[in-house]
């Protein structure tokens, strides 16, 4: 075996190393305990809300940020709300900026999820609330829909501004 996986096959995966993962901001609220605590049997309404935020530090460094709000409503009362930024400084080898940026915006997003998803769970359980696992997030699905938006969004401001240029815009 030469280290590249079973029967000398390579790893066609880029190699992502995880420099430091910290926690960069993180809010528990629980507006209306303890009368929050009355019906607990009953299943509350639960959002969650999931952004993932690169931006590039120095060479091949990034830092990626997964931004996590969720939210738990009985009717019109709000049990309680968790908004978490965690993050980690990620070191990409040298790729094609498409590539770069798809291992950028989904692999490392996938190793931070389960280091969010317990500090949301252990904050919720400290709050008095049973713990909240968030189920596993497709984030390959989440990047393709953000880059179609975007090309979207080109896209319009491109016909835009074509139009504004044949109508003879000031």
């Amino acid at each position: 075996m030469n280290g590249n996986g079973a029967n000398g096959a390579t790893d066609t995966k880029p190699r992502v190393t995880i420099g430091a993962q910290y926690l960069k901001d993180l809010s528990f609220e629980s507006p209306n305990a303890p009368m929050s605590f009355n019906e607990l049997e009953t299943r509350p309404e639960i959002g969650i809300d999931l952004n993932v935020e690169a931006r590039p530090l120095q060479d091949n460094h990034f830092e990626v940020l997964l931004h996590v709000t969720a939210r738990a409503k009985r009717g019109e009362t709000v049990l309680f709300l968790v908004e978490l930024s965690y993050g980690a400084v990620a070191s990409v080898p040298p790729l094609p900026d498409e590539v770069r940026t798809r291992v950028v915006g989904s692999e490392v997003p996938k190793l931070l999820f389960p280091f969010a998803r317990g500090i949301i769970a252990n904050a919720v359980r400290d709050g008095g609330f049973p713990p909240f696992l968030i189920d596993p997030i497709d984030f390959d699905a989440l990047f393709e829909r953000a880059a179609a938006a975007q090309a979207d969004e080109r896209r319009q401001e491109a016909g835009g501004q074509a139009a504004q240029e044949e109508g003879g815009g000031d």
